[in-house]
């Protein structure tokens, strides 16, 4: 994963790779973006969890529009905003966020889901990690994990 700013426009509002690498940890949700096989964009918030390594992964369904939409183009999109803060009187908007470009995954071997999914439970339920898993094991047919490989990641924040 490079960290990689010099493509931004407002070079004085670079967020530090530190601090771009920290949101990306504690980020809660971010939104998930790609093109749709009728060549239409397709933007949805969704959970996700970093390796914290070169990956991202998301829970999703077995099918659906984000599955046709990978089997067609794996390019993905994925920003992450932090912090925010309207001044109003200033007519301007604190900020912090990210953008991570990559490829999508879709093929996950069973344990290897079972992985991510732990991953996801540290990060959104670890006091019920052990009930979490149980669940994890009896649903996994209907459950299926999506994993963006990060190949790019810029941040940018406004900070009054």
């Amino acid at each position: 994963m490079r960290y990689h700013n010099t493509t931004i426009r407002r070079q004085d509002r670079l967020l530090e790779e530190h601090e771009a690498l920290s949101l990306l940890n504690q980020g809660e949700f971010g939104v998930l973006s790609m093109v749709t096989p009728e060549g239409e964009p397709y933007g949805i918030p969704i959970n996700y969890v970093w390796d914290q390594k070169d990956s991202i992964y998301f829970h999703r369904a077995v099918e659906g529009r984000k599955l046709n939409s990978f089997a067609q183009c794996a390019s993905a999109s994925f920003c992450v905003v932090g912090k925010t803060r309207v001044i109003s009187n200033h007519f301007t908007t604190e900020y912090e966020s990210i953008v991570l470009k990559g490829e999508m995954n879709m093929q996950l071997s069973e344990q290897e889901g079972m992985e991510a999914l732990a991953l996801l439970l540290d990060k959104y339920s670890p006091n019920d990690k052990a009930i979490g898993l149980q669940y994890a094991a009896r649903s996994f047919h209907r459950t299926r994990i999506l994993w963006m490989d990060v190949t790019e990641i810029t941040g940018k924040c406004k900070r009054m």
